[in-house]
């Protein structure tokens, strides 16, 4: 594994946009690899190639459904993704971000989304999310093009203990 580190903001490269991925090899399989090992560790349900000062547009998510009792995570690599569809209604919801540590802020979201994107060897996907995972693909496409969450927020910050245990999605009724 390189040698990545989460980068924090203010750092002015998590500002830049990323540049579109057109080689699909070796190098790039291990990049992947290591946004998962890198997201794992932190811990996070997301990670953007610009979080670890790579500019590239690559995404990866494991997320396990709130809803689905024992769901094990499933994960998702969006190379060059695009929302191509969402949905007119909007949920507010605590955020936090690797990248801006020991803060949280309440952020407005389309609850539903379909990503139109490649996966890591290229080949066109178009995956259709909602409730917290669709939160997450869109948080983390904001990555790509320079956007932190605390650009969205109506509020931001430190979060009690309990608010820290409680960022895990809850099931919508």
């Amino acid at each position: 594994m390189e040698k990545y580190e989460i980068i924090t903001h203010p750092n002015p490269f998590l500002r830049r946009k990323a540049k579109k991925v057109s080689v699909f090899d070796k190098d790039f399989q291990d990049l992947i690899e290591d946004m998962f090992m890198i997201m794992r560790e932190a811990p996070g349900v997301g990670l953007a190639a610009p979080q670890i000062g790579v500019s590239q547009r690559v995404v990866v998510v494991e997320y396990a459904d709130a809803e689905v009792e024992n769901a094990k995570p499933k994960a998702y690599v969006l190379v060059n993704p695009e929302i191509v569809y969402h949905s007119d209604d909007t949920t507010s919801d605590l955020e936090g971000c690797l990248s801006v540590p020991g803060f949280v802020g309440m952020v407005e979201r389309w609850n539903e989304v379909t990503v139109k994107a490649q996966n890591r060897f290229g080949k066109s996907i178009k995956i259709k999310a909602d409730g917290w995972l669709a939160r997450i693909f869109q948080h983390e496409m904001d990555h790509l093009d320079g956007v932190l969450y605390i650009d969205k927020a109506t509020e931001v910050y430190e979060p009690s203990d309990k608010e820290i245990n409680d960022i895990e999605p809850e099931p919508e009724n």
